[in-house]
């Protein structure tokens, strides 16, 4: 097994409360027990195992500094971490930062800049709409100090190479199309639409039952502003839907059949699942084995029978999954969506009726154009 990304939490606290965050509103603890970031010690030991395991595989692979909000991790250490991942990795390794945009400041824009690290900051939409979630530890909305971050990075000489977009979680009572002209106002080169994360036992917010479209609905409508608009912001979902239904590959877990080598180091070292598992049941990310960055060579473990367990839980063993004539685009949606407290992850996505709706209709637009 080959690893793909390496997600570093180099923060496991977060300096805004947005409602639905994984991290800390859906039931896992085990932010509580990380030190608060990263240390030299710690970074050192990334850089070193980061290094080797190109060395292994001569596989390159996306370093993705995460958090909690990873802006929060101090800066003299941040520089280590990024000028020593510049140096001691090729630049087909990419660097990125996942932010919430609110500390971003000349100063990072200079280290990104020197270290060929990319930055992708993390809003709703307008401010109605990101602000009923996406709000600081008072309350009060996000809005204005995080797209005065994306602003800072646009007015920058080098803006548009150190901007790769924007993340956003999907609101499906929100307007699509207004929603998809927001971004484009902004000017923003990319948008990453996220479902919001739910499962079996507890359904996403705003989705009423598992049979229901909402999100699917929303998503289709984004399609149509996509393809009217002659200059449109790339959307990373709807490129590989439609990707995958030409027959081409997906470029994110979650969609397609590919199986891909996602390993996260947290603030301690301890290397663990996909995060976005914590949103299952508390520890549901851990491996039974503890590995740390200090001690365990990352080829080694992606090479173990656990952790090419975990990987493979990417493919859906349902046999509605399985029997289902869009799975090759699909692929089952994210594990963490499966999951039933009762079955595991033995079921379809709880938004598979979305998933059906929404590429049926990019089908049907690709067939209408051929």
């Amino acid at each position: 097994m080959q690893l793909d990304t390496v997600l570093l939490k180099v923060a496991s606290r977060c300096n805004i409360n947005c409602r639905y965050c994984y991290v800390y509103h859906q039931g896992d603890t085990n932010w509580q027990r990380m030190p608060k970031h990263m240390s030299l010690d710690t970074v050192e030991d990334v850089l070193e195992q980061l290094a080797r395991l190109y060395e292994d595989q001569r596989h390159s692979f996306a370093v993705v500094l995460h958090g909690g909000e990873p802006l929060l991790l101090p800066r003299n250490i941040l520089e280590a971490l990024l000028r020593g991942l510049a140096d001691r990795l090729p630049q087909t390794c990419g660097r990125a930062i996942q932010t919430n945009g609110m500390l971003i400041d000349e100063d990072l824009l200079e280290l990104c800049l020197g270290t060929n690290t990319t930055i992708s900051v993390s809003l709703d939409g307008p401010a109605d709409v990101n602000d009923t979630f996406r709000v600081a530890f008072n309350g009060e909305g996000t809005h204005a100090r995080t797209v005065a971050g994306i602003d800072r990075v646009l007015r920058h000489p080098q803006g548009r190479r150190l901007f790769t977009g924007a993340l956003c979680v999907v609101d499906p009572s929100s307007d699509p199309e207004r929603v998809y002209e927001f971004f484009k106002s902004l000017g923003v080169p990319s948008v990453d639409f996220l479902f919001k994360d739910g499962n079996h036992a507890k359904l996403p917010p705003g989705k009423v039952a598992i049979e229901s479209t909402e999100y699917g609905r929303w998503l289709a409508c984004v399609w149509n502003c996509y393809i009217r608009d002659p200059k449109p912001p790339r959307i990373r979902i709807l490129d590989d839907f439609g990707r995958l239904l030409l027959g081409g590959p997906s470029l994110k877990e979650g969609r397609g059949e590919f199986v891909y080598g996602i390993a996260v180091i947290d603030t301690d070292g301890t290397v663990t699942k996909n995060d976005t598992l914590k949103s299952t049941y508390d520890g549901a990310d851990r491996f039974e084995k503890t590995w740390s960055i200090a001690e365990d060579r990352l080829s080694v473990i992606a090479s173990s029978p656990e952790f090419i367990h975990y990987a493979q839980l990417q493919r859906p063993t349902s046999a509605v999954c399985k029997a289902c004539s869009l799975l090759s685009a699909c692929g089952g949606g994210m594990p963490l969506s499966r999951w039933h407290p009762e079955t595991g992850l033995e079921n379809p996505s709880v938004y598979c009726a979305d998933y059906k709706l929404v590429i049926g209709h990019i089908r049907e637009t690709l067939q209408n154009y051929r």
